[in-house]
């Protein structure tokens, strides 16, 4: 499964990415499991956000969905941030 995670906005502006493909990973069970409740039960369509706050797609598989600051489920926080740390 590819994962990837878009962030924008945020006070500078500065937009980053990343991106992490599971296939042959020992731990990918793990990652899809997370991707998978991230994306669950969220509008595909973006959420109004808080001024300077951070705005994110995450893609899982096929499907994309948006989110935005403040209101990231736990799920969506931990995998924004494993994606941006460890995805190219």
């Amino acid at each position: 499964m590819r994962i990837q995670v878009s962030r924008t906005g945020g006070f500078a502006g500065i937009s980053r990415r990343g991106e992490i493909d599971t296939e042959g990973r020992a731990d990918a069970a793990e990652w899809e499991s997370l991707a998978e409740e991230a994306v669950a039960g969220t509008p595909e369509a973006p959420p109004p956000g808080v001024p300077d706050g951070f705005r994110y797609a995450i893609t899982a598989g096929e499907r994309t969905v948006h989110c935005a600051d403040p209101g990231l489920s736990e799920a969506q926080r931990t995998l924004v941030s494993r994606v941006l740390k460890e995805g190219a």
